[in-house]
């Protein structure tokens, strides 16, 4: 059967929400042209210190020394490389518990507490700790990450879970049906959308424990250049280190987006 053409209404709505996001396109990048414009012109006259604040065009210069001079992309990749590792770490198990509390309700409700004191922890306390147990190693600064990720991840799947479970699931059981069914028919594909909104919010958070970790124990990575130039007073190391990590979880947000994206349309079809 052909499809039919769009109407003539539909088509302007579309044409309105292209120019709409258009619009917001050119915003957002007419917001950052402004802000580091306002930057460099604040530190050129002097308005604020460019030893402590430097500027665009410093940290330019400065970035590509440290390219060819401090083994910069090597920093970078320690710290893409450990974010990586642990947000797929922390999603993996952080889902295959979830379906183990769903699973086991007994199980949730004796370990809810202690899910909810676990979430509440300043995890950067743990770090110290862990230095102890695993030494200064790349493995503390994943593991520190990891348990920033993990619980979030639980405790907003299994919500997930636990809010899909309606009729659906009641009418399998019914039939006959399994946890298992109800498992892989429902609860998964309804919690696509959760599922990765879960993994925006993980890539965030694991970036923030890589830091965390690279802050107390690397020998490398960005973090570990934050500290050091804070120390030796290299200003323009820390705040391109910065700039760095935004630009990093900007591009494994919209690459998580995208994904979600495809996901959507090829579960909806």
């Amino acid at each position: 059967m052909p499809k039919s053409s769009p109407s003539a209404a539909q088509q302007d709505y579309l044409l309105r929400l292209a120019s709409h996001r258009k619009r917001i396109r050119l915003a957002r990048i007419l917001i950052l042209v402004v802000f580091l414009l306002c930057w460099e012109l604040s530190s050129q006259l002097g308005w604020i210190d460019s030893f402590i604040f430097s500027s665009p065009s410093s940290l330019i210069r400065t970035g590509i020394d440290m390219l060819f001079h401090q083994q910069l992309l090597r920093h970078i990749g320690i710290t893409l490389g450990e974010t990586l590792i642990s947000f797929i770490i922390s999603t993996l198990l952080g889902i295959f518990l979830s379906v183990v509390l769903w699973w086991c309700p007994s199980l949730y409700e004796a370990t809810e507490p202690y899910l909810v004191a676990l979430n509440s922890l300043p995890k950067s306390a743990l770090a110290p700790i862990l230095i102890v147990w695993f030494g200064n190693t790349v493995r503390t600064t994943v593991i520190t990450s990891i348990l920033l990720t993990i619980i979030v991840t639980v405790l907003t799947v299994l919500s997930g879970f636990q809010e899909t479970e309606d009729e659906k699931a009641r009418l399998i059981y019914s039939l006959g049906g399994k946890k298992r069914q109800v498992l892989t028919m429902i609860l998964l594909p309804s919690n696509i959308p959760v599922i990765m909104n879960v993994l925006r919010v993980n890539i965030g958070l694991s970036l923030i424990g890589v830091i965390i970790g690279e802050f107390l124990s690397a020998k490398a990575g960005l973090g570990y250049l934050i500290i050091y130039g804070s120390q030796i007073f290299k200003m323009d190391w820390v705040l391109l280190s910065i700039v760095l990590l935004c630009l990093m979880a900007v591009l494994l947000y919209q690459g998580l987006g995208l994904l979600g994206s495809r996901l959507s349309r090829r579960f909806s079809s």
